[in-house]
């Protein structure tokens, strides 16, 4: 078996003026058909700015997090350096054009340009009605909702 993938973007984010949106290359708009009613949807993308052989090298961080532990592996983490810097954010759908293959959205932890590896729908079934965390992070927002709101300089160390 040989460890090649092949991997094809679908499409892009945008972020403009406080805008957020996935755009998406013209031969994939047909995958849209029925994604209407959805609220919420997950985006997976490329971290294109730590895609560089230091990052993907790294395993473990020093102290990112201001009330854990000193160094944390990265898969403890969603930290986009990783060996594989590959995101899913949650996002919270505004508006979806499906003539133009555009998703607005509410808010996206990407930068403009990242490249769009899939986009899935999320589902209600794929909550978790009891899930433990870390003792160190067990203050943070147990809800997506209440996330935007919470003050992350006093947890991450930017």
């Amino acid at each position: 078996m040989e460890d090649q993938m092949q991997i094809k973007p679908v499409g892009r984010v945008r972020v403009s003026d406080g805008h957020f949106s996935v755009q998406l290359e013209e031969e994939f708009i047909p995958a849209l058909k029925h994604i209407e009613g959805y609220s919420h949807l997950q985006i997976i993308w490329w971290a294109h700015l730590t895609d560089d052989p230091e990052s993907r090298g790294e395993l473990t961080l020093k102290k990112i997090f201001k009330k854990g532990p000193e160094d944390i592996g990265v898969f403890a983490t969603r930290s986009p350096v990783r060996p594989n810097p590959i995101m899913i954010s949650t996002v919270n759908v505004l508006k979806i054009d499906t003539e133009k293959g555009i998703i607005a959205v509410s808010f996206i932890d990407a930068v403009d340009e990242s490249i769009v590896l899939d986009i899935k729908p999320y589902r209600l079934m794929e909550r978790i009605r009891e899930c433990s965390v870390p003792e160190w992070c067990r203050h943070w927002p147990e809800w997506h909702e209440e996330a935007s709101g919470f003050d992350w300089k006093q947890e991450i160390n930017f």
